[in-house]
């Protein structure tokens, strides 16, 4: 499998995502948003955007090791955090650089700010797409 980042020196300069990214891959694994909820169900952290980025991060590395891919795997993430405020959304994207997904924010990435998320309190959501190695799920 090859991925391969690009960034055309005629687009603007990027905060460490890539422009394109071309993944030479057989297969893709499409994950469901990842939201701040433990393993019961429970949201964590309401109205603490750090432990909701902490058990998204948490929640989409265990969905990654699922089907045997790691965060430099991910060609696609788009990001969702519940605010108009772009330094909010800056927190939020420096706390995932910051964590131990950070390679999967170095493919073609999206950061967006919106009105409300799916659950009650939910302030992020995580949705990623990984090129898989070849041969490794069935």
């Amino acid at each position: 499998m090859t991925i391969t980042r690009l960034n055309p020196q005629d687009l603007h300069a990027t905060p460490g995502y890539s422009h394109i990214t071309i993944a030479e891959a057989g297969r893709l694994a499409f994950l469901a948003g990842q939201c701040p909820l433990d393993p019961s169900g429970t949201l964590v952290g309401p109205g603490d955007v750090d432990a909701q980025v902490d058990q998204v991060v948490a929640n989409a590395l265990t969905a990654l090791a699922a089907v045997d891919a790691r965060p430099e795997h991910v060609v696609r993430s788009v990001i969702y955090v519940v605010s108009q405020d772009s330094p909010a959304l800056g927190t939020v994207w420096r706390r995932l650089l910051a964590s131990p997904l950070a390679p999967a924010f170095t493919s073609a990435s999206t950061l967006l700010g919106v009105a409300q998320l799916g659950f009650a309190g939910q302030l992020v959501e995580l949705d990623l797409t990984a090129a898989l190695p070849r041969g490794e799920i069935e």
